[in-house]
C-alpha cells in the first residue's frame, strides 16, 4: 500500500475510519437500553436476554487477534469492506429476527464484523496519515469510540421510544452502506500479494485462541464476580487453553501471532500497560453508579447525569490529547497520562462523601482526560514504527488487550467493590460502607497504575540504556 499525501483523501480516509469505528462501538452499548423490551417482546428472561449483549462482546474478544492477522495476509482494505458488509447484513437480520436465539446469533455474526472493523480500523492509520500526525489520527478514533459508547443507550431508548426494538438495529443499515463507500473510495487499495503470502492461515490457533479467551471471558462474566465451580473450570480450560496455544504457535510454520514479538520490550510493554489501564477504567463504570446512588443518595435521573460526565470528557479530549502526543512524544506523554491517572484514582481513594458529587466528579474528570491521553500515546507508540505486514494482528492484540482489562476489571474490581463493603448484596449496604468500599477499590486502582508507571519507567530506562550503547559504539 501507499500512504495517501493529498489532503482531502486523508480527511476523507479518516472519516471512513471514524464511522468504522463508531459503528461497533455503538452496538457495544445501544442493546442494552432494548433489554426490558426484549424480554417483553421474546417473553424471555433477563438471563436470557443478556445473552444479546454477551454474544456480541464474546465474538469481538475471541475473534480480534485472528482477523488482524487475516488482514495482514489477504489485504486490510478487502478484508474491512467484507467486515462492514457482515456487520451491515446481520444488523438487518438482527432487526428481522424471529426468535430470542435467532437474535443472539445474529449478534455473534455481528460481533465477527465488529471485531474486523475494530482490528483493521487502527491498523490502517499508518496508511492514511503521516507519522508526525499519527497521534491525532489515534486521539479521533479514541473520540468515535467515546462517542458510540456514551451515544448508545440514549438513541438506543429513542429510537424504541419511536420505531420500534428493530430500529436499534436496523440503524446500521444505512451507515454500513454509506461506510463501505467511502471506503472503496478512499482507503488505498491492497497490493497484490503472492501466492505464498496468502497461504497458511493458522486454523489450529485461531481456534486455540478463540477457545481460550471465550472461556476466561465467560469466567470473569458468569456470577458477576462469584468464584463458583463453574468460573473455576473456566478459568482452568482457559489456563490450559493458553499453554497449548503456546505450545502450537512456537511449531508451527506460520503461526496466528509470532511468539517473537513479545521478546520486543517496547510492545509486551503496551500491551500490559493497556490492560492495567482499562482495568482501572471499568472500575469507575462498576463503582459510580452505586457510589452516586447509595452513598450520596441521588436520584435516577442525577446518576444518570453524572455518569454521562466521563464519556463526555472522553469524546472532547480524544482529539487534543493526539495533538499533545504528536507534539511532545509517546513516551512523555504517556508518563503524564499514568501520572495523572494515579492521582485521579489516589482523590477518590481517599475522598469523604462529605464532599458530594463535585468530590467525585472532579478526579473522574482528571482520570478520564488523562486515560485518553495514555491511550493516544500508548496506540501511537505501538502502531508507528511496526512492519505493514503486522499492523493487523497487533492492532488486534491492543484491542484485545483493552477488552481483557475491561472484562477482568467488571469482575474482579466488582469483587473488590463487593468485599469492601462487607455486604453479600450491594444493593442492601449502608451509604458508609458503599463509601468505604469505593475508597478501597480505587486504592486497588492506584496499585494497577503504579504497577503500568513502573513498565513505562522499565522501558524508558531500557530505551536510554540502548542509546547509550549504540552511541558508545
Amino acid at each position: 500500500m501507499k500512504l495517501i499525501t493529498q489532503s482531502g483523501s486523508v480527511r476523507w480516509a479518516l472519516a471512513s475510519l471514524a464511522l468504522s469505528m463508531l459503528m461497533p462501538s455503538l452496538d457495544t452499548s445501544i442493546a442494552n437500553a432494548g433489554l426490558p423490551t426484549l424480554a417483553q417482546a421474546f417473553d424471555a428472561s433477563f438471563q436470557q436476554v443478556q445473552w444479546i449483549v454477551l454474544a456480541y462482546l464474546l465474538a469481538i474478544t475471541t475473534l480480534i487477534v485472528s482477523v488482524g492477522r487475516l488482514g495482514d495476509m489477504v489485504g486490510r482494505r478487502r478484508l474491512l469492506l467484507a467486515g462492514i458488509g457482515i456487520f451491515t447484513l446481520s444488523s438487518l437480520a438482527c432487526g428481522a429476527a424471529p426468535s430470542l436465539w435467532w437474535l443472539v446469533a445474529a449478534r455473534a455474526v455481528q460481533g465477527l464484523g465488529a471485531a474486523i472493523m475494530l482490528a483493521l480500523t487502527v491498523a490502517f492509520v499508518g496508511e492514511t496519515v503521516p507519522k508526525a500526525q499519527t497521534g491525532s489520527a489515534m486521539g479521533l478514533l479514541g473520540t468515535m469510540s467515546a462517542i458510540g459508547t456514551t451515544l448508545g443507550p440514549s438513541l438506543g431508548g429513542m429510537l424504541i421510544a419511536g420505531l420500534g426494538w428493530q430500529a436499534i438495529f436496523l440503524i446500521n443499515v444505512p451507515l454500513g452502506v454509506l461506510n463501505i463507500w467511502l471506503v472503496y473510495r478512499y482507503l488505498p487499495a491492497d497490493f497484490q500479494r503472492s501466492k505464498t503470502q496468502r497461504e497458511g492461515f493458522d486454523k489450529a490457533g485461531t481456534l486455540l485462541l478463540a477457545l481460550t479467551l471465550g472461556a476466561y471471558a465467560l469466567a470473569m462474566t458468569i456470577g458477576h464476580g462469584d468464584l463458583g465451580a463453574l468460573n473455576i473450570a473456566l478459568l482452568l480450560t482457559a489456563v490450559v487453553g493458553a499453554g497449548i496455544f503456546i505450545f502450537v504457535e512456537a511449531r508451527v510454520a506460520s503461526p496466528l501471532i509470532k511468539l517473537a514479538l513479545f521478546r520486543e520490550p517496547g510492545l509486551s510493554a503496551s500491551l500490559a500497560m493497556s490492560t492495567l489501564v482499562s482495568t482501572v477504567m471499568m472500575a469507575t463504570l462498576v463503582v459510580g453508579p452505586f457510589y452516586l446512588s447509595g452513598a450520596l443518595g441521588l436520584g435516577t435521573a442525577l446518576v444518570g447525569l453524572a455518569l454521562s460526565v466521563g464519556p463526555l470528557v472522553a469524546a472532547l479530549t480524544g482529539v487534543p490529547a493526539g495533538r499533545l502526543v504528536d507534539r511532545f512524544g509517546t513516551r512523555r506523554m504517556t508518563l503524564v497520562g499514568l501520572v495523572a491517572m494515579a492521582l485521579g484514582t489516589g482523590a477518590l481513594s481517599m475522598m469523604p462523601a462529605g464532599f458530594g458529587i463535585l468530590g467525585y466528579l472532579a478526579p473522574i474528570v482528571v482520570i478520564t482526560a488523562s486515560y485518553a491521553l495514555f491511550q493516544a500515546a500508548n496506540n501511537t507508540a505501538i502502531m508507528t514504527d511496526i512492519r505493514p505486514d503486522q499492523r493487523g494482528v497487533i492492532s488486534g492484540l491492543l484491542s484485545l488487550s483493552r477488552n481483557l482489562g475491561l472484562i477482568t476489571g467488571a469482575s474482579v474490581m466488582g469483587a473488590v467493590f463487593a468485599f469492601a463493603s462487607a455486604t453479600a448484596d450491594i444493593t442492601t449496604a449502608s451509604p458508609a460502607a458503599i463509601a468505604n468500599g469505593m475508597r478501597i477499590t480505587f486504592a486497588v486502582a492506584v496499585v494497577l497504575i503504579v504497577l503500568a508507571l513502573v513498565v513505562a519507567l522499565t522501558l524508558r530506562v531500557s530505551h536510554c540504556c540502548t542509546a547509550c550503547s549504540n552511541e558508545l559504539q
